[in-house]
């Protein structure tokens, strides 16, 4: 007997106008008009985040249709990457051109969940462009990567308010993927690929080859 195929449904491909009609193509910053560009996009089925030449994260909530801003204080600089995470709480990490590293935990209306906007940040370590940042799926754990090769740990308890940083692993090339799971970071450079056990500390390389 034939199995029956599963229906197929059909998705129309626009602009999403009602985004990026939320998001200012320029700003004034004193006598001078400066052009905003968009730099970082992640999303996930609550929110889409895009990151901007001026330093301001945009935050859409799907749900509620409405846009939220958040941006670093002091110097405006250009944000290279962001990753949003769901789990208990919603999360954003996002990294910046100069390196720095922050996390906002986002206000939630549902019953036990967090009521106030908090921000973590990871200084001191990076130097340089994050180039990558990959959670933990409980969202304790953050690893970021910048294109000097540094990958950085950070443990957060969200409900201390405590973010410990520290240098996990350098690397002779630029950092451009993350991935974590169990235990094991995934690791691509410019000029490999490789497995990093976090508990053991140790590292597999992927492959034989360096990259060309």
């Amino acid at each position: 007997m034939a199995s029956v195929a599963s229906p197929v449904t059909f998705k129309e491909f626009c602009p999403l106008y009602y985004l990026l009609n939320a998001i200012p193509t320029k700003i004034q910053k004193g006598f001078r008009s400066v052009v905003v560009y968009l730099t970082a996009l992640d999303t996930n089925g609550d929110y889409i985040a895009v990151g901007s030449s001026i330093g301001m994260l945009y935050l859409y909530c799907r749900h509620l249709n409405q846009m939220k801003k958040y941006n670093f204080e002091g110097k405006c600089e250009s944000i290279t990457f962001v990753k949003l995470l769901s789990c208990f709480d919603d999360l954003v990490a996002v990294g910046t051109a100069s390196g720095r590293v922050a996390v906002f935990q986002l206000v939630s209306s549902l019953p036990g969940r967090n009521k106030q906007l908090r921000r973590f940040d990871v200084a001191g370590i990076h130097k340089s462009s994050i180039t990558a940042l990959a959670w933990s799926p409980n969202g304790m754990k953050l690893f970021s990567g910048d294109d000097r090769g540094k990958i950085v740990y950070s443990a957060l308890d969200l409900d201390q308010g405590i973010c410990n940083s520290s240098l996990v692993l350098e690397e002779p090339s630029s950092i451009v993927q993350l991935d974590y799971n169990q235990k094991v970071l995934l690791v691509s450079t410019l000029q490999r690929t490789l497995l990093f056990y976090t508990e053991e500390k140790s590292v597999k390389q992927v492959g034989t080859q360096p990259r060309k």
